[in-house]
């Protein structure tokens, strides 16, 4: 069965493919399983904020909006809802130790 965006409903987080997240484009899984990330869970458990730190590194052009997209994905809220506290704080995290 192939999922649909927002098919993702009754399944456990170790299920979801992060292509199915909301935010989520066929790029951004591209670049996310490259690094490891295949899944809601394995997201959850990397954070949005290091897994835009692991892409980026790994030489991806990735700007503020893959890791809003990245955190709306988590939170289920399309990247330009967040709050803008919020996306304060998580671009000075990602922007620390550079």
């Amino acid at each position: 069965m192939v999922e649909k965006k927002g098919e993702t409903k009754g399944l456990p987080p170790s299920e979801v493919d992060v292509a199915s997240l909301k935010n989520i484009g066929p790029q951004s899984a591209k670049w996310l399983a490259a690094v490891g990330i295949h899944t809601r869970k394995d997201l959850e458990t990397m954070g949005a904020v290091n897994a835009f730190r692991l892409m980026r590194g790994h030489g991806y052009n990735v700007t503020p909006v893959m890791l809003y997209a990245l955190q709306g994905a988590l939170m289920d809220l399309h990247w330009n809802r967040l709050p803008g506290k919020l996306k304060d704080e998580i671009r000075a995290k990602a922007r620390a130790d550079e």
